[in-house]
């Protein structure tokens, strides 16, 4: 049961990249983000109006907090992915650059939060980002058409990421993976819209492949690809969901190659190969990586990293 949840979840996770180089063709980052975003919103408030239940005991200022990590975790995230894509780098070095993000998160998480980093976890830290330079560089030399400041764009969104992670793990209060979903797709609404609006890139093209590809991102990526991370998450714990990130690269990279004709060369390859050598250095490293001081919680449990995302 967990492997069939694990292979359903890397496939809902990575189905993100594909569902955007689907819009693309059709509509701007922003328009695409916006009508994402702006319907699920409205069906998560009229959800969480009816049933409350998981909204009790928390303050305006978790909300608060939740809306922040919102709008690092997915409005951040979101544009630059979708944006990198648009500027014609391949969905499958996006998911790459993206999924070095637990390394990133696991080396900066000694000096943050004092949690304990192995000797082999920065040899995998090493190793995930000799992938990730060697994909982007096959990438950039294929000709995809994307200018070299256009592969920066993508590490922006990782270190997004890497934010929201460290915000959430500094948070004394558990909130319901159902409120959090409903405030950051809700912040995530409000933000691409304004944009949108402001841009004259609100109207929605007639085009049915847009609207295939809206349907694509909210079914697979947001409630599949989420929903599974939380259902993982809580059954396996961090560590070994996290590491499920770092097979995010290969699965779109083959999805788009297959669907777009992206390039996929030896180079590519052994970049892919490197990236999942760091899954395992990792995975074998982690000793007690999550476990953070008690003083630092004023809780006397550790802090919970999170992962948030496509």
């Amino acid at each position: 049961m967990k492997l069939l949840l694990s292979i359903a979840f890397v496939i809902c996770w990575s189905s993100g990249f594909i569902g955007a180089k689907l819009g693309a063709g059709s509509a701007s980052a922003i328009t695409i983000l916006m009508w994402r975003f702006l319907p699920l919103a409205v069906i998560l408030i009229v959800v969480a109006t009816v049933s409350g239940t998981a909204w009790r005991g928390l303050t305006v200022r978790d909300v608060a907090r939740q809306a922040m990590i919102g709008v690092l975790s997915q409005s951040g995230y979101l544009l630059t992915v979708y944006y990198a894509i648009q500027l014609g780098v391949s969905s499958g070095t996006t998911a790459l650059i993206d999924g070095v993000q637990p390394l990133v998160a696991g080396a900066l998480a000694g000096p943050l939060l004092r949690q304990y980093v192995s000797r082999k976890q920065w040899i995998g830290l090493c190793l995930g980002v000799s992938g990730a330079t060697i994909v982007t560089m096959a990438d950039a030399a294929a000709g995809t058409g994307a200018a070299w400041w256009a592969y920066l764009i993508p590490f922006l969104g990782m270190f997004s990421l890497v934010a929201a992670t460290f915000l959430e793990s500094r948070s004394h209060v558990r909130v319901a993976p159902a409120v959090s979903l409903t405030v950051h797709c809700a912040t995530s609404a409000v933000i691409f819209t304004a944009l949108a609006v402001s841009a004259g890139a609100a109207k929605p093209p007639a085009e049915l492949s847009f609207w295939a590809a809206i349907t694509w991102l909210v079914a697979l990526s947001t409630f599949g690809g989420y929903g599974l991370y939380w259902l993982i998450l809580r059954r396996s714990g961090v560590t070994k969901v996290n590491t499920l990130m770092f097979l995010m690269a290969p699965v779109t990279a083959v999805w788009g190659t297959l669907m777009f004709g992206e390039p996929f060369g030896p180079h590519t390859a052994v970049g892919l190969a490197v990236g999942l050598a760091a899954v395992v250095i990792v995975h074998r490293g982690d000793t007690s990586s999550t476990k953070v001081c008690a003083r630092d919680t004023g809780t006397g449990e550790p802090a919970r990293p999170a992962k948030y995302g496509a």
